[in-house]
């Protein structure tokens, strides 16, 4: 006996299509730029130093009100009741209003303090170049260890199906008497041995994924892979000496030293400056009205002031506090040239570090290019030799192991290529966002 379908299931079916068809629809992938623009609006490390960017813009521009004039307005009115005997009592009351204004002319500490300001709009140029440099390299590093991690867990697989594969050949061989029961169990090992990898391979993938995420702000990030044939591109300038050149100019933590160094010796001459006299412009407006008279007076009476003059002070004896400050301060620039230093030979080694480690990484690349050929091969004559009775099966298994390991080893070190380049360039102080456009234009679309 047939069943009808009811009307409510004709009312579900359009919904159950309209599902059916969302889960069927694949999650669209993001490229590096993309991923990269969300992140730099949502990192904190990065929003971090854009803020303290902004603080740093202000409070530099707070330094310049020390050269510039000064004026305030006071207003004052008071009461007052007075008795004296054998006179009546009276009351008055007098109101007092008055503007002054000040310019300095000499003062050096003021002086310095501006140049001061100046500089540490500098500082904070650097440190937030620094900051997005490092944002661009975090996200390319967890973009590709994503990928990384994605291939492993791919290679695995098919590992795992070219092992089952192996196993059931192994298994029918035995069941007809032309192989032992080692080539089964040999098998079976090498299948439960892959198993437990591929577990460890998507719990890897879950957790850089997971981090992308956490970067980038936004949930189930799906990096698109590199378009086969992937093609990496030689170091350039291939020298290294070049690379370290540019270091020293452009790299923000040189920048920031030399900076220090700079507002460190500003620092000596305001301490200097406290030996040396200050000469100031100063000028007050006072309007002062009686009301009902005075302490000595009787009636309404008004009274206008005006003045103008100079200030000078010369400091003759501050207990040897002046000195003193000049030996800090002159103890404090020599540590920040040291720094400068130390600064200097840190980037360049680093700068040598980052050459070398892209150009063994082009070298690995094409070392493990000639190994996945070759692994092949072997794995095909392995093959063979299994038909025909030449060659076991471990060793047609651990052909196969070899063949997988060297993709995932290929594979990521292309990624680090990738990265390294990056790396380079954010030694050398040379990076920028646009450096990502040529890795994203080798993205498969």
């Amino acid at each position: 006996m047939s069943r009808q379908p009811s009307a409510s299931n004709f009312r579900l079916l359009p919904l159950m299509l309209a599902l059916g068809a969302a889960c069927s629809i694949p999650a669209q992938a993001q490229s590096l730029v993309d991923l990269y623009t969300a992140a730099r609006g949502f990192d904190a490390t990065y929003q971090s130093a854009k803020a303290q960017f902004d603080a740093t813009v202000a409070k530099a521009d707070q330094a310049k009100a020390a050269i510039l004039p000064t004026a305030g307005l006071a207003i004052s009115a008071t009461s007052t009741n007075q008795e004296v005997q054998p006179t009546p009592a009276r009351s008055y009351g007098t109101q007092t209003g008055t503007i002054s204004a000040s310019q300095p002319l000499y003062r050096p500490a003021n002086w310095a303090s501006y140049e001061q300001g100046k500089k540490s709009m500098d500082l904070a140029q650097a440190q937030l170049a620094q900051a997005e440099q490092d944002l661009i390299v975090r996200v390319s590093q967890a973009y590709f260890d994503v990928l990384a991690s994605s291939d492993s867990l791919t290679f695995l697989k098919s590992q795992k199906t070219a092992v089952a594969e192996q196993l059931a050949s192994a298994k029918r061989n035995f069941e007809v008497g032309t192989s032992t029961i080692t080539d089964s169990r040999e098998a079976q090992a090498r299948y439960d041995l892959v198993l437990a990898q591929e577990l460890a391979a998507e719990n890897d993938l879950l957790v850089k994924s997971l981090a992308l995420n956490q970067l980038v702000g936004q949930q189930n990030v799906q990096p698109k892979p590199l378009k086969a044939p992937v093609a990496l591109s030689p170091v350039q300038p291939a020298d290294v000496d070049q690379w370290v050149t540019l270091s020293q100019t452009n790299n923000p933590s040189i920048q920031q030293a030399d900076v220090a160094l700079e507002v460190a010796r500003l620092e000596t001459q305001k301490a200097t400056a406290g030996h040396k006299p200050t000469l100031d412009l100063v000028g007050s407006y006072s309007a002062i009205n009686n009301s009902s008279g005075s302490s000595s007076t009787i009636g309404d009476s008004r009274v206008n002031v005006g003045t103008i003059g100079v200030n000078f002070n010369l400091p003759l004896f501050a207990g040897f506090s002046t000195q003193n400050r000049i030996r800090e301060t002159l103890s404090l620039e020599e540590k920040a040239r040291a720094d400068l230093e130390t600064a200097r030979r840190s980037v360049a080694q680093g700068t040598r570090t980052a050459y070398f480690g892209v150009q063994s990484g082009l070298a690995q690349v094409n070392a493990l290019q000639a190994a996945e050929a070759s692994s092949q091969s072997a794995l095909d004559a392995n093959k063979l030799g299994y038909q025909v009775g030449v060659r076991i099966n471990i060793d047609v298994l651990n052909s196969q192991s070899q063949l997988f390991d060297t993709k995932a080893k290929l594979a990521k070190a292309r990624y680090d290529v990738l990265v390294g380049g990056l790396k380079l360039r954010q030694a050398s102080g040379t990076l920028k966002a646009d450096d990502l456009q040529p890795i994203n234009s080798q993205l498969a679309p």
